[in-house]
């Protein structure tokens, strides 16, 4: 449904704008661009700063090591993941855009409504625990990074970290169940030791 509602309404997939337009978009009074495509952009920068990271562990002694190898392979899989931050983002904002809808339509259906609540909640769900796996990829990596290049790793932690707390909030805007809000709060956790551990 997020494709139909991109293309029959007035939201443009986040890939499609000038960053500059999009972040005055984001300031502008109304309701989307918001917080939880905020997360999502933000997350797609720390890792795209990830993948560069680890593009960059591709020297001559890279290669004679071995490191190389695993460094083409986290970029792919972090540039991969910054395509999916983006996608998230566009979810997020057509979420909403349902959201509304349910909220003005009387005559739409209490199943319909509780879908689109867990699709509203599904979203920042996902964005997390994409957050969680690519900063966890890039501190395993960490050590094996070309030194001269480390702080852009870092950076891809930190930014990661923050998205996952950002998104975080618009899953507590969604009600969480128990569980699930409890799957949220561990990977938080996770994630704070990993940034601890880069700034000491």
């Amino acid at each position: 449904h997020v494709l139909a509602l991109l293309q029959d309404s007035s939201i443009m997939s986040i890939s499609k704008q000038e960053i500059g337009a999009w972040v005055a978009a984001l300031g502008a009074k109304k309701p989307t661009p918001g917080g939880g495509a905020a997360a999502a952009v933000a997350a797609a920068i720390g890792a795209a700063s990830g993948a560069m990271a680890a593009i960059y562990t591709t020297r001559k002694k890279d290669e004679e090591s071995g490191v190389a190898v695993e460094a083409r392979t986290l970029a792919e899989q972090l540039n991969s993941a910054a395509e999916q931050c983006i996608q998230i983002g566009d979810a997020d904002e057509a979420a909403y855009a349902n959201l509304q809808k349910s909220w003005k339509d009387e005559t739409m259906t209490a199943e319909d409504k509780a879908k689109i609540e867990a699709d509203a909640l599904d979203v920042p769900v996902r964005l997390v625990k994409l957050c969680h796996l690519q900063s966890s990829a890039v501190t395993e990596f960490l050590p094996r990074c070309n030194p001269n290049i480390t702080s852009d790793a870092k950076v891809a932690i930190h930014l990661l970290a923050g998205a996952a707390r950002a998104a975080y909030q618009t899953v507590l805007v969604n009600k969480p169940p128990a569980e699930v809000d409890a799957e949220m709060k561990r990977l938080l956790a996770d994630l704070s030791k990993q940034e601890a551990a880069v700034l000491e």
